[in-house]
């Protein structure tokens, strides 16, 4: 299973952490493993270069777990409304996106939301 908690401060979606194969299919033929890799390297991407926003990541294969934040989701560390809201709204919208998946999926995914400050 993978197990997927989203961060958020004040109600802002800021960051999540992946962790775990989803078991569905094969080690290489998962597509539901994949499609979730995919997801967050748009997401990561996206952040990066069409908001021109700094995203921290870390990937652990091993671990196979995956720590994704971006601070300037949040109004204490970016001014910039337009930024912040998009970089708050993909996060968001990746939180739905699974949400939305745990119908279908739900043997083999776990997803949570976490209040905590963002640790920098």
């Amino acid at each position: 299973m993978t197990k997927i908690v989203f961060f958020r401060s004040g109600g802002v979606f800021y960051g999540f952490e992946e962790q775990g194969h989803t078991g569905y299919g094969e080690a290489g033929e998962d597509i539901l493993c994949a499609a979730i890799s995919s997801m967050t390297m748009l997401l990561i991407n996206t952040i990066e270069v069409a908001y021109a926003s700094r995203v921290d990541y870390e990937i652990e294969d091993g671990d196979t777990r995956i720590r994704v934040c971006a601070k300037s989701a949040l109004p204490e560390y970016e001014s910039d409304d337009y930024k912040r809201y998009a970089v708050s709204g993909i996060m968001m919208g990746y939180y739905c996106q699974l949400s939305d998946m745990l119908e279908e999926y739900g043997d083999y995914l776990d997803v949570s939301v976490q209040d905590k400050p963002y640790e920098g």
